[in-house]
């Protein structure tokens, strides 16, 4: 069988990882990459890496996103107490890696008046991490709102009347919850970690790493700066251009066949897999 590795980040990093499952892990890359007939990379940063690392090539190809409906206020707004344009949005798991705390304590720090802080995410009963972001949720009072796991109409529909998105994240392959944010035209800041570097956003959109001053008045450069719609259609389309699925599907497909190809003899491969 020819094998392709697509390498989304290096998960050994994370925080939650102890010593043996950060081997095991290390040594899953290791295999992978050095024995895999071809590797993709979902970010420039991962494709040094591999190189760096395992001295092999690979091929860059980023995760994709679709351009979103438009979706009104309706009924998670309500639920949760959110006017439309006036909080700041994180979607991700709730792990030390992903810095809520950071972001609840810059958020309280800028007083922005009539903001909230929407974190959105899975809420376990019996995480500790989690515990210390319900506290620092309920210490801020109605400032701070956890939403728990959303999904569906319900997650679009609080992308699409957010203020503003932030990803104060540590740690990151090619992030996912940026690029949809992004997909909704909001107005983006995030952590200057090279995975989120590499999505592109203008230097004013992104901070140094755990400073939460820098993070601070970020939140109120951007909460001060009211986007217009045309502002907006400018961003969903460079999403597009960038990030289109159609367009990543044809070059992961690219990739298949070029792997194929080498188990074949040449009389068969244009029978057996046409361009």
């Amino acid at each position: 069988l020819r094998v392709v590795v697509t390498h989304h980040g290096p998960d050994y990093d994370r925080e939650k990882w102890s010593a043996g499952a950060r081997a095991i892990l290390r040594l899953g890359e290791r295999w992978g990459m050095r024995h895999a007939h071809a590797r993709i990379a979902i970010s420039a940063v991962i494709q040094a890496l591999i190189a760096r690392r395992h001295d092999r090539p690979s091929v860059c190809i980023p995760n994709g996103v679709e351009l979103p409906a438009a979706q009104p206020p309706g009924p998670a707004l309500a639920a949760f107490g959110l006017a439309p344009g006036r909080y700041v949005l994180n979607v991700s798991r709730l792990v030390p890696e992903k810095r809520q705390l950071d972001l609840i304590d810059a958020f309280q720090a800028a007083a922005l008046p009539g903001w909230r802080l929407a974190l959105v995410g899975g809420l376990p009963s019996d995480d500790d991490y989690v515990a210390r972001v319900r506290a620092a949720a309920a210490a801020a009072g109605r400032a701070v709102v956890l939403t728990g796991f959303q999904q569906g109409r319900a997650l679009a529909e609080l992308f699409a009347n957010a203020g503003l998105f932030v990803l104060p994240s540590t740690h990151e392959g090619l992030p996912i919850a940026l690029l949809e944010a992004l997909s909704h035209g909001l107005p983006c800041l995030a952590s200057d970690i090279p995975a989120n570097r590499a999505v592109g956003l203008p230097a004013a959109h992104y901070f140094a790493t755990g400073d939460r001053t820098q993070l601070s008045a970020g939140l109120q450069r951007l909460a001060r700066r009211p986007q217009d719609s045309a502002e907006r259609t400018r961003l969903r389309a460079w999403v597009s251009q960038n990030f289109d699925w159609q367009r990543i599907a044809r070059q992961t497909l690219g990739v298949y066949r070029q792997a194929a190809r080498q188990a074949l003899p040449t009389r068969l491969q244009r029978a057996w897999l046409p361009d």
